[in-house]
């Protein structure tokens, strides 16, 4: 009987089927010196996990962890490129004598851009009379082929009495 249900848990614990409880029944009767010969190769495995539950872990585990004296250098090296980032401009920049020609370089070449930007508004409105005038002489055009297809129908009409 023992047996049998011996057999009928290890089915369900190869299945992943077992309580807690019936492992314990499993662990127990594996740790005993009566366990049947067809079983016998599973003594080791539970034998092992006997052992492996009392281990218990001694080494001492650091709870700050420990900061690299690299870091520390790095973030003053960081600091100090963007304190240069920030200095050098300030002291080695244009001065305001440069700025000031800037300024008005910068305002001259806005005054020529107006000045192309007026040549070109001014050739624009010709090229608009221009397109103007093709536009009423392509009309004038179609005008004068209907004045000859009339002149063509009278003449036919005027022909034929």
């Amino acid at each position: 009987m023992v047996l049998n249900s011996i057999e009928k848990l290890i089915e369900k614990y190869n299945n992943a089927e077992t309580s807690l409880k019936e492992e314990a029944q499993l662990r127990a009767y594996f740790e005993s010196d009566d366990v049947a010969p067809h079983l016998e190769h599973y003594k080791p495995l539970f034998q092992y996990f006997s052992l492996a539950q009392q281990e218990q872990y001694t080494k001492d585990v650091p709870l700050k962890p420990k900061r690299t004296k690299l870091y520390q250098w790095i973030s003053v090296a960081a600091v100090a490129v963007l304190m240069l980032g920030i200095a050098i401009p300030q002291f080695f920049g244009p001065t305001e004598e440069e700025k000031r020609q800037a300024q008005i370089a910068y305002e001259q070449t806005l005054e020529a851009f107006n000045l192309v930007s007026l040549g070109m508004n001014k050739g624009k409105q010709q090229l608009n009379s221009l397109a103007m005038v093709s536009d009423n002489l392509n009309q004038g055009i179609e005008e004068a082929s209907r004045l000859s297809e009339f002149s063509k129908t009278t003449n036919r009409i005027f022909k034929n009495k």
